[in-house]
């Protein structure tokens, strides 16, 4: 049974009169359009539920304070935020929008995704004896809804045509590299994705549609001699080839496959792996890099570090590590037929430090593009 995108209740209703104004204003036959599209790991995810509320609203967290300067200073027309705590009634992602368009940025549409994080499977996945830690959850989390996604807009959300692959089985992605150690009741159970898989379309002119397809994977780290994280992380990856080429099965095997998305469109997200430095298996990820129906634009930042032993180029760094060293882990891919003008990475001439408690080993920064589209 799928978990459909949620839609905040208190918003649905402002939203669908935005997409109506919208519409009526936009001109019948549209030209090329230019939009600048981006991604961001934040530092918004905490470790209960109802506390990125909290902290959007008295403003008392540091690293909140900081990646709200980040997105003002970013301005993008669309804007993917990973590591952000869902909660079922848009609490959190309407206090930043209301933070936002108190400095001056205003997004008319905004959407969270559930992701799998916290939802309990009530079997010990971590072989530690417990039923409920958020080891044994279907994608790790403290609560339900911990570090999931949200988008923000400028243009309208088209709800009503949203695809939602979060709760296909990992079993049930073709050449699934399921863990040796997996029995068979994880594996009836099991969801592949961590924050989850979606295609999220965006109304950017009057008959016309920029398909978001956003992931957040789980990072390749953390696990045992099974690899059961670093196989997850490049299924991960894996499932968008699939999507791509058409051969991902829909939630019942037996309804056939998804037919794949519409151009233009863009994946977006964090895919935690580097493809030539780092953990992991970087073979699914090398693919989708190269994949005839994708471009790379290769993102620069300043290439202010040099990381001794580093395979790849430090300029394509998306983040930055307790060590100094940096690593290429979130991505903006967009589709064949659009025309990007620039990408780059938001990366500080000088990094800020990174406290030693409460806060991810990994910070970091925007993946932007200015996209032309069709």
């Amino acid at each position: 049974m799928t978990h459909p995108a949620h839609v905040f209740p208190a918003r649905k209703v402002f939203a669908n009169l935005v997409t109506c104004l919208a519409l009526m204003l936009w001109p019948g036959l549209a030209a090329a359009l230019d939009v600048t599209v981006a991604t961001f790991t934040t530092r918004f995810s905490h470790f209960g539920p109802g506390l990125l509320f909290q902290h959007l609203q008295k403003a008392v967290d540091p690293h909140v304070e900081e990646e709200i300067k980040t997105i003002v200073a970013l301005k993008a027309d669309v804007l993917l935020l990973t590591n952000f705590d869902y909660d079922y009634d848009g609490l959190a992602l309407g206090a930043l929008q209301v933070r936002l368009r108190d400095l001056g940025l205003v997004y008319a549409d905004a959407l969270g995704l559930q992701p799998n994080t916290g939802i309990p499977t009530w079997l010990d996945l971590n072989h530690d004896g417990a039923l409920s830690g958020p080891r044994d959850a279907q994608a790790y989390g403290r609560f339900a809804g911990q570090a999931g996604m949200a988008i923000l807009s400028r243009y309208p959300i088209d709800r009503a045509h949203i695809r939602d692959f979060t709760a296909l089985l990992w079993k049930d992605l073709p050449e699934a590299d399921l863990p040796p150690d997996m029995d068979q009741d994880t594996r009836l159970l099991q969801r592949l994705s961590n924050a989850g898989h979606y295609e999220v379309p965006l109304t950017y002119a009057q008959g016309k549609t920029l398909r978001l397809l956003v992931w957040s994977a789980t990072p390749p780290l953390f696990d045992g001699p099974e690899d059961r994280n670093g196989r997850r992380n490049a299924d991960e990856t894996a499932l968008w080839l699939h999507l791509l080429d058409g051969t991902l099965p829909k939630i019942a095997p037996e309804a056939g496959v998804h037919a794949p998305p519409e151009e233009p469109f863009v994946i977006l997200g964090q895919a935690n792996l580097d493809p030539a430095d780092g953990s992991g298996k970087p073979q699914s990820l090398l693919a989708l890099l190269s994949h005839p129906l994708l471009q790379d634009p290769a993102p620069r930042g300043p290439a202010s570090h040099n990381d001794a032993g580093q395979r790849g180029d430090p300029a394509l760094d998306t983040a930055a590590l307790k060590s100094g060293a940096g690593l290429r882990l979130d991505y903006l891919l967009p589709s064949r037929n659009i025309t990007v003008q620039t990408a780059s990475v938001l990366w500080p001439m000088q990094r800020p430090p990174l406290a030693e408690v409460e806060t991810p080993t990994t910070q970091h920064f925007p993946v932007i593009a200015q996209l032309t589209l069709p």
